[in-house]
């Protein structure tokens, strides 16, 4: 399975319900980036990414996106095939 990195805070529900929906389709460990824990990762996620906003989820060398761009891959049926793929 591809690794799954996520920039995450405690306190964020997307990045809860993203994280639960990676787990229901098989994903075992999540890399997590606290972006509230560790503020220069704030920093490091945006130049990565250019959003703001967590999460923001790789799947291997893949940006997904956050939460919204996650569950509209899975519902294309694409998401399985990325996770699977190496």
């Amino acid at each position: 399975m591809n690794r799954v990195q996520m920039y995450t805070s405690l306190v964020c529900p997307y990045c809860q319900r993203a994280k639960a929906l990676l787990q229901k389709r098989g994903v075992e460990r999540i890399e997590e980036i606290r972006v509230d824990l560790e503020p220069a990762q704030r920093d490091a996620m945006i130049e990565r990414t250019g959003r703001r906003t967590v999460p923001q989820i790789f799947i291997g060398d893949t940006h997904v996106g956050g939460c919204d761009d996650l569950i509209a891959l899975d519902q294309r049926g694409a998401l399985l095939p990325l996770l699977e793929s190496r």
